[in-house]
């Protein structure tokens, strides 16, 4: 087991590419604190599952974006479990609009939960990481950090903050023993889009952005790729976005 006996923070953990990480991190041997804001029940609910398959898993609440409540979680979860090896900041937002559409709420909502509660979380992680010399930070980007796509500025912009992110704290930690990277993935498979992924247009579409023909990726896929990050197989890797997308910015 690649990650057994670490403890793993995975945030937006209750869905889609989180969850995946979740059940991943399990299946290593992390004990993994499954974070969700808004619905505590899904968090539960993957919580529970883990359990059931023999693994180790609780549910955390915390909305990322607010400091009081992430300085909770890790006091919570170090509680539980002693310390943060691993930290997994997957809570993400993403709103379409025109440019011109765009409300000042929308785009809080997005910055503060895509881009300052990435940075709070990693804030609060790194002294315990400190302390003993060595941690995992592995933070939730985008292809949309690098490649720009129309009616997603805010989105755009706070996920290009995060890979920028990535590269500073790597540059001020990596002398600590900590590991810090990213994640870009592609076009992935989630509940949230579901109704494109029975669209034969849309499908289409997005077959002809990759150069394997796929149209999606796997969010166990992703979460391959997350494993590997907070495995000691990285140790050596620093201020890296990995890019998960099919080849799709290659084209």
């Amino acid at each position: 087991m690649k990650l057994k006996d670490k403890v793993a923070i995975v945030t937006g953990g209750s869905q889609g590419i989180g969850e995946a990480i979740c059940r991943a991190y399990a299946r290593e041997g992390a004990k993994v604190a499954v974070v969700n804001a808004r619905k505590p029940a899904l968090g539960q609910s993957v919580a529970r599952t883990i359990q059931e398959a023999g693994g180790t898993a609780r549910a955390f609440p915390c909305d990322v974006s607010r400091r009081e409540q992430v300085l909770k979680l890790v006091e919570d979860v170090t509680g539980a479990w002693g310390t943060v090896d691993i930290l997994v900041s997957n809570a993400g937002i993403m709103i379409n609009k025109a440019v011109e559409e765009y409300t000042e709420e929308d785009w809080d909502l997005m910055v503060d939960t895509n881009l300052k509660g990435a940075f709070l979380l990693a804030q609060a992680v790194i002294p315990l990481m400190k302390a003993k010399g060595s941690g995992k930070i592995v933070f939730m980007a985008s292809i949309a950090a690098t490649h720009a796509f129309p009616n997603s500025v805010p989105y755009c912009a706070s996920k290009a903050g995060v890979w920028m992110m990535t590269k500073a704290l790597c540059a001020e930690l990596a002398k600590s023993g900590i590991n810090v990277n990213s994640i870009s993935p592609g076009n992935t498979a989630t509940p949230l889009n579901e109704h494109l992924q029975r669209d034969p247009e849309f499908v289409k579409l997005m077959q002809s952005y990759t150069p394997t023909g796929r149209a999606y990726l796997s969010t166990d896929e992703v979460a391959g790729a997350a494993v590997f990050l907070a495995s000691e197989d990285a140790r050596a890797i620093h201020g890296v976005d990995l890019i998960v997308d099919d080849g799709w910015c290659a084209m």
